[in-house]
């Protein structure tokens, strides 16, 4: 059978030099998160890392990972789903698993990892079965549709907190940082300039262009000038200087076995606190489950893949390559996989098929190559993403009602709690809990389904619980 008849290219209008050039266009889109996942997540593994393992070598590690896990769920995508849809380790989700889940709560990385498991086969046995529709029934509409914008204020919120703009302040515990006087943050700032005024022409692969100049110049000023070298060198910097730029090269980090063996672990430390596993677990579905199925309907609109009462007609299928992508990418150490919205640039380019996702696919199998090469990037260059890419994110508010009080209330709280927490789980919570409530106030309980009351009482419950057991306040 050949690529026409495979992809269905008579019944989409394309071809095969169209597929490709489109799947070219979406990976040049997305390829910042091969280096910008292990930015986020190395933190998190830090605490507790393998033996012998350095900053570089868990960096490298989870770029490997980054790669495999979402080669695995493309190659669901274009060959199962036969979707022109990419995917990878999420934006958001990987935060709240570093710097919510491991560094704020003190849960262990190989649980979290063990956590993202079970949250990716709760989610294959769910769309196996085409229960997709009931658990979205749960989830109050002005929630849904917020999440995408809570999670963009809070990327934008730590991507700036990490490049130095903001800083912490006593009497309003944040306030902008003189940048002026901080050398990395002036070159992040003017990195994070240069990517949106590319972003905004339309350049392709703006953001990954982006990090690399700013990683260039921070590493020119690092090697002019001793005093700086602290301060703008990237994690390897030590390690090339030791041995030379060609046998550092030489030395690359491929095994990632040993994250493999902290998600066993993990598995087997499940039972020491089963109640935050299971809210663990629990958040990371939600906004997995939200996320994916809100970005699907928004490429597939842009595609016209649609039917006219607006649903993806066999949408359990590209669902499925995103929970194939979860599963596994917790196996090899990484978060939760989901389907990117810079894949409609790709469909932009004409791309319809499952081709497109393949070529993406291959890409990201090609830029093993570059593996080195990921611990040469200064953190402070790759937190440039989380704020264009939490910008973006912000054209969800787009999509809600906010003449309607309920809406307003129940998606204004989810929004503006997720950053001021540092949480998407207090966010989700904020608007849940809210929602019954409001609806009760308007005079419009009859709308709240049985499941919803229960989703909100079993929420009030465990922060009653938390709070009288340790006598404050514990975020998830």
């Amino acid at each position: 059978m050949g690529l026409s008849e495979r992809f269905d290219f008579e019944e989409h209008e394309t071809d095969v030099s169209t597929e490709v050039l489109a799947g070219a266009t979406t990976f040049l889109a997305m390829a910042y998160i091969i280096v910008v996942n292990p930015a986020i997540l190395a933190p998190a593994i830090m605490t507790n890392p393998p033996a012998g393992w350095g900053e570089a070598e868990v960096l490298q590690a989870l770029a490997v990972v980054t790669i495999l896990a979402s080669v695995a769920a493309i190659t669901v995508m274009a060959f199962y789903a036969k979707r022109p849809f990419g995917l990878a380790p999420g934006m958001g989700l990987n935060a709240f698993f570093a710097f919510t889940v491991v560094l704020g709560l003190g849960v262990p990385w190989e649980v979290a990892l063990a956590a993202v498991f079970v949250e990716g086969l709760l989610f294959i046995a769910l769309t196996a079965v085409g229960a997709r529709k009931y658990v979205i029934e749960l989830f109050p509409e002005p929630v849904k549709f917020a999440v995408g914008a809570g999670i963009g204020v809070f990327l934008l919120f730590l991507g700036f907190q990490e490049m130095g703009v903001i800083v912490s302040y006593d009497a309003t515990l944040v306030q902008l940082g003189n940048f002026l006087l901080n050398p990395v943050a002036f070159l992040s700032l003017a990195g994070l300039a240069l990517t949106l005024f590319l972003y905004a022409r339309g350049t392709r692969g703006s953001i990954i262009i982006g990090i690399l100049l700013t990683a260039l110049a921070g590493w020119l000023i690092a090697l002019s000038s001793s005093a700086q070298e602290e301060a703008f060198a990237p994690p390897a910097y030590a390690d090339v200087q030791a041995q030379g730029f060609v046998p550092y090269l030489l030395d690359v980090q491929y095994n990632f076995l040993p994250l493999v063996e902290g998600f066993i672990s993990g598995l087997g430390q499940i039972p020491e606190d089963p109640l935050v596993f299971l809210l663990v677990v629990f958040t990371f579905f939600v906004v997995d489950f939200f996320d994916t199925a809100g970005t699907l309907i928004g490429v597939s609109g842009i595609a016209g893949f649609l039917d006219e009462d607006g649903n993806l007609p066999e949408m359990d299928k590209p669902l499925m390559a995103d929970a194939v992508g979860t599963t596994v990418g917790a196996v090899m150490g990484t978060s939760t996989v989901t389907t990117y919205i810079e894949s409609s640039t790709g469909i932009e380019e004409g791309g319809r098929t499952g081709l497109t996702a393949a070529v993406v696919g291959l890409f990201f199998l090609a830029s093993l190559a570059v593996v080195p090469l990921i611990a040469l990037i200064p953190t402070y260059a790759t937190y440039i993403a989380l704020v264009v890419v939490g910008i973006i994110m912000l054209r969800g508010v787009a999509d809600i009602d906010w003449s309607d009080p309920v809406w307003a209330i129940s998606a204004g709280l989810t929004i503006t709690v997720m950053p001021l927490t540092a949480s998407i789980a207090e966010g989700l919570a904020a608007g849940i809990l809210s929602y019954p409530l409001l609806k009760v106030a308007v005079g419009e309980a009859r709308e709240v389904s049985p499941g919803q009351w229960l989703l909100a009482l079993a929420l009030l419950g465990y922060y009653i619980v938390f709070f009288l057991a340790d006598g404050e306040f514990i975020a998830f």
